[in-house]
């Protein structure tokens, strides 16, 4: 008997999630019928696929993108453009009576917390958009993909003050020893007189890095004598629990996500998959919670996300299965 290698696999992977778009769109084709009835004899690790492939387009009835309207979003310092989806692949019939009730029920969940984030925010981005805000007191912003802020600046005031309400914020801050200047993320808040940090909120942590200067970093309302004091090229993640990890890395390693590129160190996988949701216009699902902890470092391209999941995935032995243009899953096998 022929050993069935992983690129058979991949193969039989690929035409089946090919096999059902082309049934959903002529179900009453004979003739596609046959030849579908053919491929799926001819070897048993196609079987196999179909079943998976069922399975998982069952899921994706349950798990519909809500995708942002409009036209090609930008990385500007990468310089890479996400496209939106084809007309032909938007108009595939089979993604339609299965995903608009399911779109239908989750826009309600979607649409809740989406309008409170914009009611709070000041600015906010989209999937895989940058943007730099000037701000009044002259320190400068960079939104990550996916994020949003809320500032409290004003001449009549003692403090500055931005609240990172979800996302990345990389900050370049206007030095006043007058008046400092204080990110709060959940429950941490990271104080600066003048430097260049970044401030990313996970699933279950907050991070801190810094680029240049010195930051300190506390829960937020504790003395600040008792805050972890940051230098260049050092960084704090702090759980919700509130544990905290600290570590150092190259400076210029800092928000590398400027550069349209992710550093992992020693990252949950399930933590870096959140990373690159940011830039996939459409849902990742991570079937597996062991597989979330597991450790991944390496260099992934942002412009990619789809790629850079693979890579990220191959490492542990995972699969990425695309069952639309929209919907990729992330599986132990």
């Amino acid at each position: 008997m022929k050993r069935v290698t992983d690129a058979d696999v991949e193969r039989a992977s690929n035409e089946a999630t090919d096999w059902l778009i082309l049934l959903q769109e002529e179900p009453d084709d004979a003739e596609l019928r046959q030849r579908f009835d053919e491929w799926l004899k001819a070897r048993p690790e196609n079987v196999s696929a179909w079943a998976s492939t069922q399975s998982f387009s069952d899921m994706a009835a349950l798990l519909p993108a809500v995708r942002e309207a409009g036209a090609v979003t930008k990385t500007p310092a990468a310089g890479a453009q996400v496209s939106p989806m084809s007309p032909r692949t938007s108009a595939r019939r089979w993604a339609m009576p299965a995903l608009a009730l399911a779109a239908a029920a989750c826009l309600a969940l979607w649409t809740g917390p989406a309008m409170l984030l914009q009611m709070r925010a000041d600015h906010v981005t989209g999937t895989a958009e940058l943007r730099q805000v000037d701000l009044p007191d002259g320190s400068r912003v960079i939104l990550a993909p996916a994020s949003a802020i809320a500032v409290t600046i004003a001449d009549d005031q003692p403090g500055r003050r931005v609240e990172l309400l979800s996302g990345e914020a990389f900050f370049q801050v206007r030095p006043d020893p007058a008046r400092p200047f204080r990110v709060r993320a959940r429950d941490v808040e990271t104080t600066v007189l003048g430097t260049r940090f970044d401030v990313r909120l996970g699933s279950d942590d907050v991070a801190v890095s810094v680029e240049e200067g010195i930051v300190a970093v506390a829960t937020a309302g504790a003395p600040i004598e008792n805050a972890a004091r940051l230098v260049a090229g050092q960084f704090v993640r702090v759980a919700s629990d509130g544990l905290s990890t600290r570590g150092s890395e190259q400076p210029e390693l800092v928000a590398a996500w400027r550069q349209g590129q992710l550093y992992a160190q020693e990252t949950r996988l399930g933590d870096a998959i959140d990373q690159l949701r940011r830039y996939f216009g459409g849902t990742i699902v991570l079937t597996d919670g062991r597989l979330a902890d597991r450790r991944i470092t390496g260099a992934y391209n942002l412009a990619d996300p789809e790629d850079a999941l693979r890579g990220m995935a191959r490492v542990h032995g995972a699969k990425v299965r695309r069952l639309t243009p929209w919907l990729l899953v992330v599986s132990a096998s």
